[in-house]
């Protein structure tokens, strides 16, 4: 009876034990929500006179002058266009500045400087915003946003990173942007 007892009083513990342990290895591997795993393969995408590497494995949604990779919260998105003028800081104060702050849901704490990456000079706006609602949970999430304005000869591509706030993406992100070339 003592043998029978002592089974079902240790089985129990041992399973919960066994849970516990897997979870907090599984949380230990995967990092939090929106980190991208430093493991993470890239593979190129060519776009209209650019190219850029982007998380392998990631959906992608294409349209004629656009692309967005996505990966839960995250998403890298790429919008072409024509420009007369390189974009500098002051000139986005007047001009993007508001438009973000009208079109995105939560847009706050921009942030404007220059930065160099590897295709040359850059814009770079950093921000947070609400995330769009996850199409499972419906939950949303605040994000961390760079927008890079990569400009040469006339065209313009914004490149538009996000992730939760707090993600650990400063690698992974400089290597997206890092890799953006003009073709």
């Amino acid at each position: 009876m003592k043998n029978i007892l002592r089974i079902t009083f240790v089985a129990p513990f041992a399973a919960a034990l066994m849970l516990v342990t897997a979870t907090v290895t599984a949380q230990t591997q995967t990092g939090p929500a929106g980190d991208i795993p430093d493991n993470q393969a890239f593979v190129t995408f060519r776009g209209n006179g650019y190219s850029l590497q982007a998380p392998e494995g990631w959906g992608r949604t294409q349209r004629a002058a656009s692309v967005t990779f996505s990966d839960k919260y995250n998403s890298i998105r790429a919008d072409f266009s024509k420009a007369v003028k390189r974009p500098t800081p002051s000139s986005l104060v007047k001009t993007e500045l508001a438009r973000l702050k009208a079109t995105v849901k939560g847009f706050a704490q921009p942030k404007l400087t220059s930065v160099t990456r590897s295709a040359g000079n850059v814009v770079l706006i950093t921000y947070t915003a609400t995330s769009p609602p996850n199409a499972v949970t419906g939950k949303s999430v605040t994000n961390d946003v760079e927008r890079y304005e990569f400009w040469k000869g006339g065209k313009l591509v914004v490149l538009t990173l996000q992730a939760p706030k707090g993600s650990d993406n400063v690698d992974p992100w400089k290597r997206v942007t890092d890799s953006f070339t003009w073709r």
